[in-house]
């Protein structure tokens, strides 16, 4: 017997209600914790094999890897990122039939495209590790890494296609404890596999699927016992052609977004091989410590991004703008902060990952070039996220793919060959993030993106009365 579906007589869940600061905080901090411990899961792998199989291990299971395997996910998220826009639009709204077919749309989307990516990364991400110019001693590690890591991108994206469908409504909760779960569990496994089985970074990647699927078990139980209107009915997953074409017109630009980005930085990381394994593996572990900024970031961007499509949605232009003032000036305070704890605290997090005293030497380098950099980001994504949250993606999308993505492919074949330095290969982040702000916010200021998104409501609207 299906359960009855509850009829939302309001989106109570705050976002467009209360204290614009408050509520922030209170969707914000569970995001935050949950990419914590999704940085965490990502690092266990990173940490463990690092101090018990190698170096050599550890650029394997990093680096040119996690560049890779970046890129797909990356793409979808950035797809399925138009469900939650939909959704989150349709939820403060209180369309409640038009949450459920946007929902068992996403839910067809995430295993369509899971199937896909499994088969696609099996046949060909091996050769593109050789392409990338992976050294040879760390290409049999990799490949087998990769391999058995994309036996866990179905369960990997219907997680987080998932999450994204809760968090649309106004629920960063149970995406944290679901995270907490399967982090717990990766660590556990990785402490098993890795070290008492010895099964070296095919056990780091079988930690990491095992985990993955706990996570989409968690979030699709979830969804299937909800009794509101984003209940999951496996027998009514489908495509339904009109939202369908909503979700690519407003998510394909953010997944191609997140394609260049992952393909500047493929290039960048071609470029970080060419200086040997050791900077490899001081990539790979600085990578671990930048996702501390990125988590936040990001969530920061999520947050923003629901709380201007949920407000959008209700009608409640001027709470949307006062939210996203809020946001801005919140994650530049958080960037501030978060910068100085990481250029105090670099060498000992280093050294969590290796004991390499020439490892560690190269990743402060890095993380004294980079981290003092980060605020000249903050403007990317929080206006992004805030105009992605009214369904205008395209100019956003391409003001990335210019400032950010081209710019810095340009600095890497025009510039870099004059003095071919790791600083002079990395200086492209801050220089791309800067033009990239300045573009955001003469978009922001100009207006034009929310009296689109504003005319489309309104067609869509007029529309629905005439049918």
């Amino acid at each position: 017997m299906q359960r009855k579906v509850k009829p939302e007589i309001a989106a109570d869940n705050g976002i467009t209600e209360g204290v614009i600061w408050k509520q922030l905080l209170s969707f914000f901090f569970p995001i935050l914790l949950g990419t914590f411990f999704q940085q965490l899961y990502n690092t266990a792998d990173a940490i463990i094999v690092g101090k018990f199989v190698g170096k050599e291990s550890l650029a394997a299971v990093g680096g040119a890897t996690g560049t890779i395997l970046n890129l797909l996910v990356g793409f979808f998220v950035g797809l399925s990122s138009g469900a939650s826009v939909i959704i989150s639009q349709y939820f403060g709204a209180r369309k409640n039939k038009e949450v459920s077919d946007s929902v068992h749309t996403a839910a067809a989307l995430a295993i369509a495209a899971g199937l896909l990516m499994t088969v696609l990364s099996i046949a060909f991400l091996p050769s593109l590790l050789k392409l990338m110019g992976t050294p040879e001693e760390i290409m049999a590690p990799a490949t087998t890494y990769i391999r058995i890591f994309s036996l866990g991108m179905l369960p990997s994206l219907i997680y987080n296609i998932g999450s994204g469908i809760l968090r649309a409504i106004g629920d960063s909760r149970r995406p944290l404890f679901f995270l907490i779960c399967s982090c717990m569990t990766n660590i556990l496994l990785d402490i098993i596999l890795v070290v008492g089985l010895e099964m070296g970074v095919a056990g780091a990647a079988l930690a990491t699927i095992l985990s993955q699927l706990l996570s989409a078990v968690l979030v699709v139980v979830t969804l299937m016992r909800s009794p509101m209107s984003y209940q999951l009915f496996p027998k009514k997953i489908r495509f339904h052609g009109d939202l369908l074409r909503r979700v690519v017109q407003i998510g394909l630009p953010a997944g191609l977004q997140s394609v260049m980005y992952s393909i500047s930085n493929v290039i960048i990381q071609s470029g970080v091989n060419s200086f040997g394994t050791d900077t490899m593996a001081a990539w790979t572990a600085y990578g671990k410590i930048d996702g501390l900024f990125w988590m936040t970031i990001n969530a920061f961007g999520i947050a923003i991004t629901t709380f201007s499509g949920q407000n959008f949605g209700a009608g409640k232009y001027d709470r949307m703008r006062q939210s996203i003032r809020t946001c801005l000036k919140m994650a530049f305070v958080t960037t501030i902060v978060l910068s100085g704890v990481l250029l105090l605290g670099g060498g000992f997090l280093l050294n969590m990952f290796t004991d390499d005293a020439n490892v560690v030497s190269i990743g402060l380098g890095i993380v004294r070039l980079l981290v003092p950099t980060y605020f000249t980001y903050v403007c990317i994504e929080v206006l992004s996220g805030a105009v992605r949250g009214t369904g205008d993606t395209l100019v956003p999308t391409l003001m990335t793919l210019t400032g950010i993505c081209l710019m810095r492919v340009l600095w890497l074949f025009f510039v870099v060959p004059h003095n071919r330095t790791l600083p002079m290969v990395l200086v492209s982040y801050p220089l791309t993030w800067t033009l990239t702000s300045v573009l955001f916010i003469a978009y922001y200021l100009s207006n034009s993106w929310f009296k689109r998104a504003l005319k489309r409501k309104e067609d869509r609207e007029n529309e629905m009365v005439e049918e």
